[in-house]
């Protein structure tokens, strides 16, 4: 699985490559630091699946993914966020994001999100 990472939180970001580096079934192609570089570089590196942050500078993950989903339908969009919120999860799912993953739940439940499979 080709994944983008857009999170303007490098820390975060670096975190999260990794949990992600010993799976040999994923690959990081791209890095975003706000949601209009998301999709430039979606478009032009063609993940399957983004890795998307709620509260970035530029353009916030909601309306990334909106875009994202009309420009590039094959992509998943996974919503990343400290927010458990109902509303920022009703958000997402109208913004066509695939799941919504709080960031206290990343490292138990990444992997399984992006190859699309149950958590365990």
């Amino acid at each position: 699985m080709r994944v983008l990472v857009a999170d303007d939180q490098r820390l975060f970001v670096e975190a999260l490559e990794a949990i992600l580096a010993p799976d040999e079934r994923i690959e990081i192609v791209g890095r975003a630091g706000n949601g209009a570089e998301a999709i430039e570089l979606a478009r032009e590196l063609e993940p399957d699946v983004v890795l998307m942050d709620i509260s970035m500078p530029v353009l916030d993950g909601f309306e990334a993914t909106r875009r994202l989903r009309e420009e590039l339908p094959s992509a998943r969009v996974l919503m990343l966020t400290g927010s458990n919120a109902r509303q920022d999860i009703a958000k997402a799912r109208t913004a066509g994001a695939a799941a919504y993953l709080t960031k206290d739940r990343i490292a138990a439940d990444l992997v399984a999100a992006i190859l699309h499979e149950e958590p365990e």
